[in-house]
């Protein structure tokens, strides 16, 4: 009894050593399997250690010329053998050069990896793997270049889900806001409306902690300050300072370390006007401003610009004429997206582009802009504009929980919309405001209809 228990004990032990060992294996297997990560495709590292190798054979090379020589002519019996010891002539060549590349190229990885830690290490947020934040880096940095054509709160929300995506991003923003900060600056110092431009550079920046809560601050009280956004200030200063609005955008961006561009449709001075029918007596009337027109409330007919045909900002018709994905909306249909595309020279770059051009249908309808509207409504309203045929696709919520606070509805599909539109329904919304996009399942969503359509992302790395 006694001997079976003790081998049973035995036996355990040994499965228990077998266990540990194998485990001790897996995780040597997963260490060398994370610092092989740095040598994957995308990452460029491998063609630096090329290039390190290179220098660090050649000097090995040199040395090696003056110590052979010095050998050779040395007469000291002992520094000759002092020589041979170090570098292990006892062994064959092919074990010493083993050993010596092997040590070489051991210690040159990891003096690498030690250089890399030390001066990324400031620039990585506490607790995220380097290698995790340099390969999502390379990632974005490689990503699709894509246009988006909006405004407002559903344009900040779609750009704060892309950047997770690719830093190849521009924002083409309308300048037909008169209402609130950006009207006031527009009337007192004379400059293009900074909000949407503020809202996006916000969305956009890297770091949307501290420095973009000030960028975004707005003055409750005070003499002169009272409404007025710090963001909207400080564009409108940079623009004075630098000599232009453009300029003073872009030195924003700077500020707030934008990976992506934010550029006006027109920097004309542009005013929107809409012909609206009165629902009390069924009279239309003309309405100027953009602030006025949701205020009306009524059915808006058409809108148009004041002066009209403006011309664009051509640094925007480049951006869609270079364009790997157009993104339209989402955004007030009426005085955000429609705006930007009665730009002329912007519709016709946008039609010319070789990209995909996708459509993002509002969750809810807005008051005074779109109440009651459907989702083909949205379209045929652009339609109306603009013409027919613009649009390879066109992305659509189909989930209508939780209800709705009291004023906007859900902006439902008709049911023949799928006959008349090539269209893609997912549930989109934010659980939290669900009268808006989830910024991450939206993104989520135009990156995979994209490489659906153009192909897996594939990176390459020419070393």
């Amino acid at each position: 009894m006694y001997k079976c228990i003790k081998l049973k004990d035995s036996c355990y032990h040994n499965q228990s050593m077998e266990t540990q060992s194998q485990k001790f294996l897996q995780k040597i297997i997963r260490w060398i399997k994370r610092r092989l990560q740095w040598l994957a495709p995308g990452m460029g590292i491998k063609r630096w250690l090329v290039v390190i190798l290179t220098g660090t054979t050649l000097i090995g090379l040199g040395f090696a010329v003056v110590i052979l020589d010095f050998y050779r002519t040395v007469e000291s019996s002992l520094l000759v053998s002092v020589l041979s010891w170090l570098s292990l002539r006892f062994l064959s060549r092919p074990i010493r050069a083993i050993i010596f590349g092997g040590s070489g190229m051991a210690l040159i990885i990891w003096g690498i990896w030690g250089l890399n830690h030390s001066l990324l290490s400031p620039f990585v947020k506490p607790g995220k793997p380097l290698l995790e934040t340099v390969s999502a880096y390379r990632r974005r940095d490689r990503g699709p270049n894509i246009v988006v054509i909006g405004g407002g709160t559903g344009l900040a929300s779609l750009l704060r889900g892309l950047k997770e995506h690719t830093h190849n991003l521009t924002a083409i923003v309308t300048v037909a806001d008169d209402g609130g900060s950006s009207g006031e600056l527009r009337r007192e110092m004379g400059v293009l409306p900074p909000g949407d431009i503020r809202n996006c550079l916000a969305a956009m920046s890297n770091d949307e902690a501290l420095l973009t809560q000030v960028f975004q601050y707005r003055f409750p009280s005070g003499p002169g300050l009272e409404g007025h956004s710090l963001g909207n200030l400080l564009i409108t200063a940079l623009a004075e300072i630098t000599g232009s609005f453009e300029e003073g955008v872009a030195e924003s961006g700077r500020v707030l370390a934008v990976q992506g561009r934010v550029l006006p449709a027109t920097l004309r001075d542009v005013r929107l006007v809409a012909e609206v029918t009165m629902p009390e007596d069924k009279r239309d009337v003309v309405v100027h401003g953009e602030s006025k027109i949701p205020e009306a409330r009524g059915k808006v007919n058409r809108i148009w610009l004041e002066p009209g045909n403006p011309p664009a900002f051509p640094p925007a018709i480049q951006a869609l004429l270079s364009a790997d994905l157009i993104l339209i909306g989402p955004g007030s249909l009426y005085t955000s997206i429609l705006p930007n595309l009665l730009v002329p020279h912007l519709t016709q770059a946008m039609k010319a582009s070789r990209g995909l051009k996708f459509f993002i249908c509002n969750v809810a309808t807005q008051i005074g802009e779109t109440e009651g509207y459907h989702c083909g409504d949205h379209l045929r309203t652009i339609e109306k504009h603009l013409g027919g045929g613009m649009f390879d696709l066109v992305i659509c919520n189909n989930h209508f929980e939780p209800d709705l606070p009291e004023g906007p509805e859900w902006v439902i599909p008709e049911e023949d919309f799928a006959e008349q539109y090539n269209a893609y329904q997912a549930d989109l919304v934010d659980k939290n405001n669900p009268w808006r996009h989830d910024s991450v399942r939206l993104a989520q969503a135009i990156m995979d209809l994209y490489y659906d359509r153009t192909g897996p992302l594939i990176i390459r790395e020419d070393i």
